[in-house]
């Protein structure tokens, strides 16, 4: 067959037509699997199967095309141009038409397609940090990298804080390159030691290369396997065997963060390569102890419920491994840290523990000036501990200088923006922080709880729906959402009655929830279990969630006469009353000590004193000073107007907290089940309090003319 009779042949048999549509087709096909395949988690080899086999079809489209054809009796062989069986031109023209439509339609879907991915929502919110999606490709930068849960290879379980503490050092030696995107620990845990699908869980976490790594202690030998992986390819761009004794270990973390950045050809300044080659410390014991402590220390920043739990034992080894070598300035900005965490969650509220917060960070800087590390524990001293919220932004300015990519840092200037009222700087430092560190869960919460101060509850339960897509253990969210549906439609008591009464007594769980348990019964007005539930917990004070500790026995006053037992509730305010005046002594500025003084007089009733010093307790913190916590106070206040029987000013009160951030601990939904609000039910001012107002506008907090409780285990930074 001549060339002319072969494309006019081509073109009657319409083989282009069909390789033009399969084409196209083809193309959507693979796009939306694409698109589709990482959302149901199946692994890359579907997705290079499919490519397979849309090429494989390809030839075999042709050669159907040819040897076959569409007529009005159905599909038959092709039959030579010009013998009676051939089609009239008529239906030639029809069938060609057919495909010219299947060929402008391909295309349309095709360019739809395009637009999506491009353009769509997904992509939208990846880039504001809002989607609960995967990071869209090419927002990847190319020099980023996840160090995945070194695997301990010791055999000895005894021995598997080690190869925890050497993938923490090696993060942060990496944390302190501004050319690289580093991601959590946090965000890392979930995924193992040596997950299988590293394209996948590289997309969810917005990088482009996987540090995986394992440790084997036999003895005083160790031996550290680290290699770095592009995650698109599977390629291994470095890996590398280091064999070390004990003491001689703590060089390997600055080494292996050297090799990465060079594999990533990341620029460093010179100030950046002296930080990441040098060595934490030179003993080996101490560097022992420290990475000891280190793992105390992030079960507790993991879950800051368990604070007063591990937070000593990883303060003991951090003086130990400073006992050990006086210059190891990362230890002692850990150490600060670590009291911090205890003055703040546990709550030690006392001079002492401040004090050694403070010695500590000056001690971490004095003998390394520009540890990012110790900056930043300074900070938290001079936000938790001073409520100096100009120098805390100065240290963590010069904190983000050694740690320029630390989502930390930007989760703390949020947080600070938050106390100051300034929400919707807030809410964008909080969005900046997940874009961060896209599965960190704890800047989901704090993202979530600002919303939910706002009273954009739908808000709030959506970013926890998405921390519950990404957190290594879910079961806490599910909880803190259900209060935020209490908060918001005064629903889900009988499912958080289930899911607290299925906690194990005497787990970490079940004693961190011992004042969210409260509170179910408490609403539900079982006082008498509620009161069971206090004797069960030996705590001396329960926080909640505005960070306001209060005695645990003043709980149980509140239980016992709510169930008419007034004798023992009049026992219980009198020890609450008499261990808050002697502690005043010493401290009669700290507001709780106002406050639980304010609620045992009331119970005692001595009314005039309970509101003198629930006043003074918003006097000392105001909501100008904190617009977390300051509306707590206020709400406490509000509470004892209830209690003493005043209850105009206890309703006008109410009246301003409404209009104001304090979602978390006042809502219309909550008005209408706590008992605590009895008093005040049959006033007709106090049912104009019941309707729904709304989000709160996010301008900064105004102080009512004068100068609580709620139930979720989150809490604010």
């Amino acid at each position: 067959m001549s060339g002319s009779n072969l494309l006019r042949e081509l073109k009657r048999r319409h083989v282009v037509r069909v390789a033009v549509a399969y084409a196209a087709a083809g193309w959507v096909v693979l796009q939306l699997a694409a698109f589709l395949l990482p959302t149901f988690g199946a692994p890359p080899w579907v997705l290079k199967v499919l490519v397979a086999m849309v090429a494989l079809l390809f030839p075999i489209a042709l050669v159907l095309a040819w040897a076959f054809e569409i007529t009005p009796e159905g599909v038959r062989r092709t039959v030579p141009e010009g013998s009676a069986a051939a089609r009239p031109r008529e239906a030639e023209r029809r069938v060609g038409r057919g495909l010219n439509n299947a060929i402008i339609a391909s295309l349309v879907v095709a360019v739809v397609v395009l637009a999506w991915g491009r353009f769509g929502p997904h992509h939208r919110a990846a880039s504001a940090g809002g989607s609960p999606g995967a990071a869209a490709s090419d927002s990847i930068p190319a020099r980023s990298v996840a160090v995945l849960p070194f695997e301990s290879l010791s055999g000895d379980s005894s021995n598997a804080y080690f190869a925890g503490g050497m993938q923490d050092m090696i993060l942060t030696k990496l944390a302190g390159v501004g050319d690289i995107k580093v991601i959590s620990r946090t965000s890392t845990e979930q995924y193992g030691s040596r997950p299988g699908n590293l394209r996948q869980i590289a997309q969810e976490l917005g990088v482009a290369t996987m540090l995986e790594g394992s440790v084997q202690r036999a003895g005083n030998q160790v031996l550290i396997n680290v290699q770095l992986i592009d995650a698109h390819t599977d390629a291994h761009l470095w890996a590398q065997d280091y064999t070390r004794t004990l003491d001689n270990v703590f060089g390997v973390e600055g080494e292996v963060a050297q090799k990465v950045a060079d594999a990533l050809k990341a620029r460093l300044t010179p100030s950046e390569r002296r930080r990441v080659t040098a060595p934490p410390t030179t003993d080996a014991n101490a560097y022992d102890l420290y990475l000891r402590a280190d793992a105390h220390a992030q079960r507790a920043k993991d879950d800051n419920s368990l604070v007063a739990q591990e937070m000593p034992r990883a303060i003991r080894l951090y003086e130990q491994a400073l006992a050990r070598d006086s210059t190891f300035a990362l230890a002692a900005a850990a150490l600060a840290e670590a009291h911090m965490e205890m003055f703040f969650f546990a709550p030690d509220r006392t001079d002492g523990r401040l004090a050694a917060a403070k010695a500590a960070a000056d001690r971490a800087l004095a003998l390394q000036p520009d540890l990012g590390e110790g900056h930043l524990a300074r900070a938290l001293y001079l936000y938790w501990g001073r409520r100096d919220y100009d120098g805390a932004r100065r240290e963590l300015e010069l904190a983000r200088r050694s740690l320029p990519g630390s989502a930390e840092v930007q989760v703390d200037l949020a947080a600070i923006a938050r106390r100051l009222g300034q929400w919707e700087t807030a809410i964008a430092g909080f969005r900046k922080a997940v874009l961060l560190d896209p599965r960190q869960p704890d800047n989901l919460t704090q993202l979530a709880l600002t919303y939910q101060m706002l009273r954009r509850y739908a808000e709030t339960d959506s970013v926890f729906a998405r921390e519950a897509r990404v957190a290594r253990d879910s079961s806490e969210i599910h909880l803190v959402r259900l209060w935020n549906r209490f908060f918001w439609k005064g629903e889900d008591l009988d499912e958080l009655g289930s899911a607290y009464a299925a906690l194990t007594p005497g787990t970490d769980r079940y004693i961190v929830n011992a004042r969210a348990e409260f509170f179910v019964e408490w609403f539900r007005r079982d006082f008498a279990a509620a009161a069971r539930r206090i004797s069960a917990d030996t705590s001396a004070s329960w926080v909640d969630p505005n960070n306001i500790a209060l005695p645990r026995e003043l709980y149980l006053a509140w239980a016992l006469g709510a169930s008419g037992d007034a004798a023992g509730a009049r026992t219980s305010y009198a020890a609450v009353a008499s261990r808050a005046r002697s502690a005043l002594g010493a401290h009669p500025d700290q507001p709780e000590l106002h406050l639980a003084l304010g609620f045992a007089e009331a119970g005692l009733g001595h009314a005039e004193k309970a509101v003198s010093e629930g006043r003074r307790a918003a006097e000392l913190m105001p909501v100008e000073r904190d617009a977390v916590s300051g509306p707590g106070y206020l709400t406490y206040l509000a509470q004892l107007y209830a209690q003493v029987g005043e209850k105009r000013q206890a309703i006008e009160l109410l009246d301003k907290l409404l209009a104001m951030a304090s979602g978390g601990i006042l809502s219309p939904a909550r008005l209408r089940v706590d008992p605590v609000w009895d008093p005040l039910r049959k006033e007709p001012a106090f049912q104009e309090l019941l309707r729904d107002r709304g989000p709160v506008p996010t301008s900064p907090p105004r102080a009512p003319a004068r100068a609580s409780q709620a139930s979720a285990a989150s809490e604010p930074r």
